[in-house]
């Protein structure tokens, strides 16, 4: 018998977001760990918010649709709204009952630069790292380093002279300028991106396109994959090895530790500081002037650190893929930076649920 297709206004419903997601939905382990993430944080937010005044959103909803921003990979908060009003999944995990206003993009915006000044993604990436901690998922002693380049919200046409000296006639086109590069000797120190003065010329390889770029690092410990550390800098020559150093400071340790990198790293000032801190540098090596010798080499944890060092690079590409840091959204250092941590709080929170959904 064929059904009728009419739509019919039902006045009332009796069945809560809550019913419609599955019991076995990879959001709900997610959505457990969010919750106890974001009580820790409670004193945080107070700090930021007035006693007085107009209600805003409430950090946690915020930080909740942010996650899920990450997660489903939309590209905008206008796009972000438009799921929440009329995805039940999405209104169930941000907190949202059925009847509840959407925010407007533009205020939803506003309140997220908020969390942004109050360094929020950094406490919620490690409380998200300390739940990963309580469930013995990370390593204290073996980690690995590396650095990749995050494609900035900025064209090169905007890759102008500091001085101002190329722009003496007027455009034939405001809004989309003709401009010819060629024969031009472009470099961060003479020419600066109108669009983001923090974002650097840079190269992926030899025979590649030079683009606008940040730099992300990121620190992993080798048991599970996950990320302990994070960084977004400027694009320099030494900036994979400052940012390794900073970050190994952050790292609390009760015993000597093992640094796994690429042959990006084998330097010998780096090594050498590492040593001095007592880190094991477990460095590819290079095939002429190599820091690394036999002190190092000659253990079987170096070639258990070579081998995993490489799953870093799952990290980038969830990033890049999944994370939409390939071509960050956002401008200025620090809101990219922001977003760029965030994001790596995410990916643990996928591979925390994933890890322990797996029998022992």
């Amino acid at each position: 018998m064929r059904g009728d297709h009419t739509e019919p206004d039902a006045m009332f419903s009796y069945i809560s977001p809550a019913q419609r997601v599955p019991k076995d939905h990879p959001l709900r382990a997610i959505r457990t760990m969010v919750d106890e993430v974001l009580g820790r944080l409670w004193s945080d937010f107070e700090r930021l918010y007035s006693h007085t005044g107009r209600p805003s959103i409430p950090p946690e909803r915020l930080l909740r649709a942010l996650l899920l921003q990450v997660l489903y990979s939309i590209r905008s908060e206008r796009m972000l709204m438009e799921q929440l009003d009329y995805n039940l999944l999405f209104r169930w995990f941000v907190g949202l009952s059925m009847d509840d206003r959407i925010w407007d993009p533009t205020v939803f915006t506003k309140n997220r630069d908020r969390l942004l000044r109050g360094h929020i993604a950094v406490l919620f990436f490690e409380q998200v790292l300390a739940e990963a901690r309580e469930r013995g998922l990370t390593s204290d002693e073996h980690f690995t380093v590396d650095g990749t380049l995050v494609e900035a919200w900025a064209g090169l046409k905007s890759f102008k002279r500091k001085d101002g000296s190329d722009s003496q006639s007027p455009p034939d086109d405001p809004g989309n300028p003709t401009v010819n590069f060629h024969g031009e000797k472009r470099s961060n120190n003479t020419h600066q991106s109108t669009t983001d003065p923090d974002a650097r010329l840079a190269t992926k390889g030899n025979g590649q396109e030079a683009k606008l770029f940040f730099m992300g690092h990121v620190v992993m410990e080798n048991r599970n994959g996950l990320a302990v550390g994070a960084r977004l800098t400027h694009v320099t020559g030494r900036a994979e090895r400052e940012a390794a150093h900073e970050l190994m400071g952050d790292i609390p340790r009760r015993r000597r530790i093992t640094l796994g990198a690429d042959k990006g790293y084998d330097v010998a000032g780096f090594v050498d500081e590492l040593r001095r801190h007592e880190v094991t540098p477990h460095v590819a090596r290079k095939i002429r002037y190599s820091a690394i010798d036999g002190r190092t080499t000659r253990h079987a944890t170096y070639e258990v650190s070579q081998r995993m060092r490489k799953r870093v690079e799952e990290i980038f590409g969830w990033l890049k893929t999944v994370g939409m840091t390939r071509k960050v959204r956002h401008r200025g250092l620090p809101r990219v930076d922001w977003i760029f941590t965030f994001a790596l709080a995410a990916y643990n929170l996928v591979r925390i649920r994933n890890l322990s959904a797996v029998p022992a």
